[in-house]
């Protein structure tokens, strides 16, 4: 589907690639972007950029809240008009923390966020885009959400449930003849402030501008799963074909991937 004449609506669009890819949206002539963000003042700056290039609107949602959600999601439509793209791009990330040493609400609110929110945002705009047999649903999973990682243990989890839902919906939709389309990416690090801290040696950290502009242009060709870097699927081969032992030692050691959250310090608030 193409962004151009289309409303796209962006979780998390008031920071980070959220933000890049509502202002790489309206360079390539989107008909509105639509900001949904839990940051207000983060909302007013975005905006002030954004109408410089075309048309956008930003509402405070705690997408994470279905009544919110939902009295959002008609308040858009009022304003707005019909969304064409979703784009679920809010997300979060607690601590470095192992396992038992999160607290319940840490572990409740990052699955929330991370991976029922999409479900939330998607469930109250896929009725609209089924009717008029035309839509795409993105959403902006991870790679944590393919591979195991110690110190984001929960991250992981809620990065692999939302990849599982967001393939199922893309299959559901097709084997209904549906023409809504569905896209799931899974980055690696984004240098977005989000992960700062973190080190990596067998990948460098992505750049927002480049990630952005792959995940639009996966969105426009309606491709099906994007993992960012490509490369990166040959770490699922070989986890695929090694015995745990060695994929640990091989990958989690040498190529230090368990290693990566061990100085993380996250965005500064």
């Amino acid at each position: 589907m193409k962004i151009s004449d289309n409303c796209i609506l962006i979780t998390g669009g008031a920071s980070g690639i959220g933000r890049i890819m509502g202002r790489m949206a309206l360079e390539r002539h989107a008909r509105c972007v639509v900001i949904w963000d839990i940051n207000e003042k983060n909302i007013e700056e975005t905006l002030l950029e954004h109408n410089k290039i075309g048309k956008a609107k930003g509402y405070v949602v705690d997408v994470s809240d279905n009544a919110k959600v939902l009295e959002a999601y008609e308040k858009t439509k009022a304003e707005c008009g019909e969304i064409d793209i979703l784009l679920n791009c809010a997300g979060i990330v607690t601590s470095n923390k192992t396992f038992e040493h999160l607290s319940y609400d840490e572990i409740v609110r990052t699955m929330n966020i991370n991976t029922i929110a999409p479900m939330l945002v998607a469930k109250a705009a896929l009725p609209d885009m089924l009717s008029r047999n035309s839509g795409h649903i993105c959403t902006i999973a991870s790679a944590a959400g393919m591979i195991s990682n110690p110190k984001m243990s929960v991250y992981a989890a809620s990065k692999w449930g939302v990849i599982g839902w967001s393939d199922s919906l893309r299959i559901e939709l097709h084997r209904s003849r549906s023409k809504v389309r569905v896209t799931t990416v899974a980055p690696y690090y984004i240098n977005t402030g989000m992960f700062d801290g973190v080190t990596s040696k067998i990948f460098p950290i992505l750049n927002p501008e480049n990630t952005s502009r792959k995940i639009l242009n996966a969105i426009e060709r309606n491709t099906d799963f994007r993992g960012i870097p490509w490369s990166f699927h040959f770490i699922r081969f070989c986890q695929a074909i090694l015995p745990t032992s060695w994929f640990d030692f091989i990958f989690g050691e040498i190529f230090g991937i368990y290693h990566t959250m061990d100085h993380f310090t996250g965005r500064k608030k």
